[in-house]
């Protein structure tokens, strides 16, 4: 059940509609865990209890499950774009959103974030290197864009073999602070308060 907000604006969810989020695996679950830790906290047990996970990019299981929800619920699917190819099925009720880079690992690699997580236990100049040698420069998009960061960052990856340890996504992805992410993550959280009728919060920087 919805926490009852006074102040909800004309046309938000009712405060009893139930919110489905669907994600493709449970991977993708943690980091949004994490993240949610520092943009929407007090949500973070409601936002959660409702999450569906697909088992891959497969929109249309989404749609399938959704269908069989009760009237006035609402569903947010969250997809990687991968090769972006295939279209989204539409469903009254349900939204899509797809990552604008490939996958939701992309958004981990935040240096200052690796930096908090790994520095603790690797030299920095080890960690400096591995960064420089694997990741494109600060502003290169495009490279952001089409930049395999699942693989990366998989246990036997480039920057885990580079690093000599296996990378703690979720760690990373809690350790990341509001102004450090990425705008495609901000979009997503304000998706996310829209489904479950939560105002908008003054920022802060935490």
């Amino acid at each position: 059940m919805l926490d009852f907000d006074p102040d909800r604006t004309a046309g938000t969810p009712s405060a009893t509609s139930r919110f489905f989020l669907y994600v493709e695996g449970p991977r993708d679950r943690d980091i949004l865990q994490a993240w949610t830790y520092r943009l929407m906290p007090a949500k973070r047990r409601r936002l959660f209890e409702d999450s569906i996970i697909l088992g891959g990019r497969r929109p249309a299981r989404a749609v399938e499950h959704f269908r069989g929800a009760e009237p006035g619920a609402r569903g947010l699917c969250i997809l990687d774009r991968d090769d972006g190819s295939g279209e989204l099925p539409s469903e009254p009720g349900i939204e899509f959103f797809t990552w604008g880079r490939r996958h939701i690992e992309s958004y981990l690699l935040v240096p200052a974030a690796l930096h908090r997580v790994l520095s603790r236990d690797k030299p920095t100049g080890r960690l400096e290197r591995a960064l420089r040698d694997h990741l494109p420069r600060e502003g290169d998009e495009t490279a952001w864009r089409e930049m395999d960061a699942k693989r990366l960052l998989a246990p036997n990856g480039e920057l885990s073999r580079a690093l000599g340890r296996r990378l703690p996504l979720s760690r990373i992805a809690r350790a990341t602070r509001e102004a450090e992410l990425h705008p495609d993550v901000h979009d997503l959280f304000a998706r996310l308060r829209g489904g479950l009728g939560v105002r908008p919060q003054p920022t802060v920087i935490r």
